[in-house]
């Protein structure tokens, strides 16, 4: 099930637009929960009270922004006749619209199944599946360049060049 959409304006609402810009800006590892708090003009109790800690509010931000990512990738994959790249292009697109380049592309905090290696490999059929986590890697490092300040029309380019035979 789905988290509920909090109230715009609220403290739970503020420590996720707080959490988006800080994670993507300076990445988990770098971020506080005092700042996240200052930021979001609330009490770090508030953060606490909301998510439980630091990783529970990055976790809600991250999973919103894969499912995402992922909602799109089926739709590109199911369309058109090259899947894989499709939808990693689409993926690609989704993250630098949303502004979330550097969440989805560092290794979440705590070790889990990668929900995108895990569509690739559904995508790839059985046909060199281990390919799933070598274009994962790719796509994750195009959007750490975009992060990192490349403009995303010049590393998306590149990106579909290591897709072009999948």
């Amino acid at each position: 099930m789905r988290p509920s959409i909090p109230v715009p304006g609220s403290a739970k609402a503020r420590l996720i637009e707080a959490g988006l810009h800080r994670f993507e800006r300076d990445g988990y590892d770098a971020v506080n929960v005092t700042d996240l708090a200052a930021k979001a003009s609330v009490t770090t109790g508030a953060l606490y009270h909301h998510f439980g800690s630091k990783l529970g509010l990055y976790g809600v931000i991250r999973d919103d922004f894969e499912q995402r990512v992922i909602d799109r990738m089926h739709g590109a994959a199911a369309a058109g006749s090259a899947p894989v790249r499709a939808a990693l292009l689409v993926a690609f697109d989704t993250a630098v619209h949303f502004g979330t380049c550097r969440i989805l592309a560092e290794q979440p905090p705590e070790p889990r199944k990668d929900p995108i290696t895990e569509l690739l490999r559904d995508l790839l059929q059985n046909h060199l599946t281990s390919a799933a986590p070598i274009l994962a890697a790719a796509w994750r490092a195009a959007l750490l360049e975009v992060a990192d300040g490349t403009p995303a029309s010049t590393v998306r380019p590149a990106l579909h060049l290591i897709l072009t035979d999948t």
